[in-house]
């Protein structure tokens, strides 16, 4: 966007405080109960002006997601500037603790990107793939850079059914992949196992009093997922 203008700057500063008073509305009353209208009187507009800025609920409900992942995936680059890049166990655990990190201080967030689907709602894969992999995409890079490294340690046992091989085989050419079909297997259950266990945290899976320190079993689990991937 054109920041050039002082109308310019006051319509940047104005979508930002949206985004923000609409992420403020997300913790309060949840994804489905958005409005424009509210957020339009907390800003101080009419409610008809807010619609000069954001189209529809489904537009605010897209800037939200999309602020939500390239926030995530602001934190666990600037995890990854402090790992060194030979470390592959400890680049995996960076992005598992900065994940879990932005997860519990922005719950939310969280369940918007992670949860359950907000009704009537689908989000346009144009605006959001890029964001929402971000994530995935520096899992991907440990997992590709320790193969290079030879700091896999991976055995060559076939995979079935072929058709599981076959899907594993694409997403290796889509992403330029030279890591072998078991190790992609085991990265993308890493990645599944992640999420899943900051989902049980975040959401409350786990029990009030079942955990004296729910960080405990994370780090358990981070560590049974670098053996699970095969890093040295």
């Amino acid at each position: 966007m054109d920041t050039s203008t002082p109308r310019a700057r006051a319509r940047e500063q104005t979508m930002r405080d949206i985004v923000r008073i609409g992420r403020g509305h997300l913790a309060t009353e949840g994804a489905a109960a958005l409005s424009l209208r509210a957020v339009a009187r907390d800003l101080g507009l009419v409610s008809s002006a807010v619609y000069r800025y954001v189209a529809s609920r489904d537009e605010l409900l897209t800037l939200l997601v999309v602020d939500g992942y390239d926030e995530l995936g602001d934190a666990v680059d600037a995890a990854l500037e402090r790992v060194d890049t030979a470390d592959f166990a400890g680049r995996l655990a960076a992005i598992g603790r900065a994940t879990r990190a932005w997860a519990l201080a922005e719950p939310a967030t969280y369940a918007l990107l992670f949860g359950s689907p907000v009704p009537g709602y689908e989000a346009p894969a144009e605006r959001t793939t890029g964001p929402g992999t971000r994530v995935v995409g520096r899992l991907v890079e440990v997992w590709e850079d320790a193969w290079q490294a030879g700091a896999v340690d991976l055995d060559d046992a076939p995979l079935t059914p072929r058709r599981f091989s076959r899907d594993l085989g694409r997403i290796r050419r889509e992403l330029g992949l030279s890591a072998p079909d078991r190790l992609v297997a085991r990265g993308l259950f890493a990645w599944a196992a992640l999420f899943g266990c900051l989902s049980f945290e975040v959401f409350g899976q786990y029990g009030a009093d079942t955990l004296t320190d729910p960080a405990d079993l994370f780090e358990a689990h981070l560590a049974a997922l670098v053996e699970a991937v095969g890093l040295a």
